[in-house]
């Protein structure tokens, strides 16, 4: 079998941008909402090629975001079905605070503002 290539960041980066917030209609990565990605190689994983454990800490628009479930389910699929992935983790923090500054300039392009 041939040795599937280490993902980076940029590879995380990448696969979130195919996970959208429904009310926005914009991906999570231009929307600002991803603060951070790790990847970290899992020596325990099954099957045994080399994988990674992926962690990934985000925000959302308001603590009351009622697409929450919905955005968190989206993440956790998208990392889950790279072959690469072992196991995902997100973390959900609230500082900084997300505002629409955060919103990347092909996001606001694509928003119009």
């Amino acid at each position: 079998m041939a040795q599937l290539p280490v993902l980076n960041g940029d590879d995380i980066y990448t696969a979130l941008r195919d996970c959208f917030d429904p009310e926005v209609k914009l991906n999570l990565v231009d929307l600002g909402l991803i603060y951070d990605v790790k990847t970290e190689p899992d020596p325990h994983s099954t099957p045994a090629f080399p994988r990674q454990r992926v962690k990934v800490t985000m925000t959302l628009t308001t603590p009351q975001c009622p697409a929450s479930g919905l955005i968190f389910e989206q993440v956790h699929n998208r990392l889950a079905s790279i072959q690469q992935v072992s196991k995902v983790e997100v973390d959900l923090v609230w500082e900084p605070r997300w505002t629409p500054h955060r919103i990347s300039p092909a996001g606001r392009q694509q928003l119009g503002i």
